[in-house]
């Protein structure tokens, strides 16, 4: 009797677990949707998992300390489009890249402890331009729609306003190079797009790169286009490093063996051997290249030129998953670390990973994702080469993107697939990712287009353009706030919702750029004693020695100093 018993209970638990693994029938309301994971993590399934997990981060912010030290160093990160959907999407894709869920995995600039919001909107605008917005988080000043370092006295494309000086923003790369510091620009993009153009140009139309952008009657009373600034004016001849694409911009309508191509420029300018006639006037060393193998033997050789000019294509560089012989971003930070970290004074570097944008207006859903996680790996490049108790690093975005996530997916659903757990009301399958507006129109002569049915789709075509509610010729940005990720000296200023404008000021006051200084701006540094006469990380023969050490070994009888003096001594600080 009692083995009836026991078998009628195990035919009775075997029917709950059945139960439990078998899916109800299909609702008829989206917020009744049944999710089918092909896989969850068993561990993930206990209470005691997320406890566990809870008290790690909390045991990590715990031990957090107040780091005030002055920022020798300081270095920018703008993802260009990056909105916070965009950086869930490429999380999960880099995830999913590495055979996992992806919903759980960590870009590298998330790692940081301390993160804050910014508004992004331009004086006249809701929804940002990447011209008023490089004014913003590069001058510290809010301007208008299409403008690039001037306030908002002016009108766009008005010749006389951008030549009034008193109009002008300079930005925290001048702010650098008045006390002393080194500073350099990457991009992806052009050098001249709006992004790297905040770092130096005053024009009152971002779309003047050139000359032959510039009307004749601006160019007659003496408005310069922005790669002529970039060359000729400061601050940005004093740029150790200038690295991206838009070769077109700086050379003369005609075809040369160099080029290979016609320039855009109608002036006549080479401004490539203008930059180099400027660089011998100063006895300084300096390179010019054009595409990674000629940037990788420069950077693997023992002697490092002083200044650099990269130019990797005639327009912007291109996507990373079409790039031949073109450096990656990481690449080009690593170099410019290198170059810049010979300055005892320490350096500002700008880095924008612009075509995360170019990928959204396009609504090319795949290459953006792509060129973010391209993005990240040039973040953690960074941090592997710095030091975090005397280098700030800050990440953020200029403007956001239409782009969203949404449907109901269940997890680890391919991030570029369609919704794996419904259909729309009219029966067909849609993408996780969609955009509001943009190129790929939703409906066609048939009602709602089923992408599933298009061969670029199945095959995961890196052209295949998402679907998009409103039609237009480039999909927008968008108007919500955007991330910022700090890691470095005064991080804790970077908490909480604040104007972009912000962002240079609080960067600058950590490096003590600014006239209001904190209490270790003027304490004199100790020296770091190094072998090699750099002032990279420690290695085994580096110390660092006070004043009165210093004083000491070099007073002392001892023939043969010690190993460390037979270096080079670099002030830190």
């Amino acid at each position: 009797m009692a083995r009836v018993h026991l078998l009628m209970l195990a035919q009775a638990f075997a029917v709950l677990i059945v139960a439990e693994d078998t899916s109800t029938p299909k609702p008829k309301k989206v917020l009744d949707t049944v999710m089918t994971p092909s896989y969850v993590p068993p561990e993930e399934k206990h209470g005691s998992y997320w406890r566990k997990s809870a008290a790690a981060t909390l045991e990590a912010k715990l031990k957090e300390t107040t780091n005030t030290n002055k920022a020798r160093n300081g270095i920018m990160f703008i993802g260009d489009g990056m909105s916070l959907a965009t950086v869930m999407a490429a999380r999960t894709f880099a995830g999913q890249l590495e055979r996992g869920l992806g919903e759980d995995n960590v870009l590298e600039f998330e790692k940081f402890p301390v993160t804050g919001l910014a508004r992004t909107y331009c004086l006249d605008a809701q929804v940002p331009d990447s011209a008023c917005t490089a004014t913003s988080y590069l001058t510290g000043v809010k301007t208008k729609y299409g403008v690039v370092g001037l306030d908002g006295n002016v009108t766009r494309g008005a010749c006389s306003s951008q030549l009034h000086q008193g109009n002008w923003a300079t930005s925290i790369g001048q702010w650098a190079l008045d006390n002393g510091l080194d500073v350099g620009l990457v991009t992806t993009t052009r050098v001249t797009h709006a992004s790297p153009a905040g770092m130096y140009a005053h024009t009152s139309e971002r779309n003047w790169e050139c000359d032959a952008d510039v009307p004749e009657e601006c160019l007659a009373l003496g408005c310069r286009d922005i790669a002529y600034q970039l060359i000729m004016e400061n601050p940005g001849r004093q740029f150790k490093v200038i690295m991206g694409g838009g070769r077109r911009e700086f050379f003369p309508n005609t075809t040369t063996p160099l080029l290979k191509s016609a320039g855009q420029r109608r002036d006549g300018l080479d401004l490539a051997e203008m930059w180099h006639e400027d660089k011998v006037q100063r006895n300084a060393s300096h390179q010019y290249v054009t595409n990674r193998a000629e940037l990788m033997k420069v950077f693997n050789s023992n002697d490092l030129p002083e200044y650099m000019l990269g130019l990797f294509n005639d327009d912007h560089m291109d996507y990373h998953m079409k790039a031949d012989n073109q450096p990656t971003l990481e690449e080009m930070v690593e170099v410019a670390i290198k170059m810049l970290n010979r300055s005892e004074k320490g350096y500002f570097l700008f880095v924008e990973g612009g075509r995360i944008d170019h990928a959204h207006h396009d609504s090319l859903a795949r290459l953006a994702l792509d060129e973010t996680v391209e993005y990240a790996k040039a973040v953690g490049k960074a941090r592997e080469l710095t030091d975090g108790s005397d280098t700030l690093i800050v990440v953020s975005a200029d403007h956001a993107h239409t782009m969203t996530v949404a449907g109901y997916p269940s997890r680890g659903n391919d991030i570029l697939g369609a919704v794996d757990t419904a259909t729309g009301s009219d029966a067909r399958p849609y993408t996780a990712i969609s955009y509001a507006n943009g190129r790929a129109a939703s409906y066609g002569p048939g009602g709602r287009v089923d992408v599933t049915l298009l061969d670029d789709f199945k095959n995961g075509a890196l052209d295949f353009s998402y679907p998009s509610l409103v039609p237009l010729d480039s999909e927008t940005h968008g108007g919500e706030d955007v991330a910022v990720f700090a890691l470095g000296p005064w991080q804790h200023l970077f908490t909480s919702s604040y104007e972009q404008s912000a962002i240079p000021h609080l960067m600058a006051y950590a490096m003590c750029l600014t006239e209001e200084k904190h209490e270790n701006c003027n304490k004199h540094p100790a020296f770091f004693w190094t072998s090699s006469g750099g002032n990279m990380k420690p290695n085994v023969l580096s110390y660092s020695l006070s004043f009165s050490d210093t004083k000491r070994i070099l007073a002392s009888d001892t023939k043969t100093p010690p190993i460390s003096i037979l270096g080079r001594c670099l002030p830190v600080g």
